[in-house]
């Protein structure tokens, strides 16, 4: 009797994995097959599995079958593409890449550099460089009149040099009524390489990686 009720649970415990496993198909084939075979050698003979029952769960596992292949298919799928992204993304190098993103790379033989569009006439423009971790480094003014690009080389409030990394680049413009005008900021650099994280591609641009589903324009490098 002892051994007729654990297989009784053993058809009911097999049957939940299966169920589970089916929806959310991190199991391996392999071990669906190994739960119906060991279900089918451990039913009790007294009170075997009912037809439909057998049917339903082949028909489980059948569809678990067929998900694994496609989600298996469609992981190759993106592979593929991710790789012909790679090898196209692979004629950015050494050309000037800009972003649409305020964060630039600060290497120790290059600025980080921005381009900048204000919405209006400006009167006062006041840039402000934070670090990676939103402390300011540096408050500078601009020249209304002067075209919208900013370079920072690095020059920190108190006079020393910041390290290589990333920054991010907030203008605050207004007018001459004191109002405040809206500021688009790109950031710019020249692209050293091409990587993937396993989604998307990135670009190496100034010691930093920036995606590149953000990339707004490409020109040559001036010399």
């Amino acid at each position: 009797m002892t051994a007729i009720t654990d297989t009784a649970s053993t058809k009911s415990t097999t049957t939940t994995v299966a169920a589970s496993s089916s929806t959310n198909l991190l199991a391996d084939y392999n071990l669906f097959l190994k739960l119906l075979t060991t279900q089918m050698t451990n039913q009790d003979p007294l009170d075997p599995m009912d037809t439909s029952e057998y049917t339903a769960q082949l028909v489980q596992y059948s569809q678990v079958e067929q998900s694994i292949q496609q989600t298996g298919a469609l992981g190759n799928i993106l592979s593929q593409m991710l790789s012909q992204q790679m090898a196209q993304a692979s004629s950015y190098i050494g050309r000037e890449a800009r972003f649409d993103s305020p964060v630039s790379g600060l290497a120790t033989d290059s600025p980080a550099r921005w381009t900048y569009y204000v919405d209006g006439t400006p009167a006062t423009l006041t840039a402000t460089v934070k670090d990676a971790l939103g402390g300011t480094v540096a408050t500078v003014s601009l020249d209304p009149d002067a075209q919208g690009s900013y370079e920072w080389d690095g020059t920190m409030k108190d006079g020393t040099k910041a390290p290589a990394g990333a920054y991010t680049l907030s203008i605050a413009a207004a007018d001459a009524s004191g109002s405040s005008l809206d500021t688009t900021i790109n950031s710019i650099g020249t692209v050293d390489d091409v990587v993937t994280d396993g989604t998307d591609i990135m670009l190496g641009v100034n010691g930093i990686r920036l995606s590149a589903a953000g990339l707004v324009a490409l020109a040559q490098t001036q010399n």
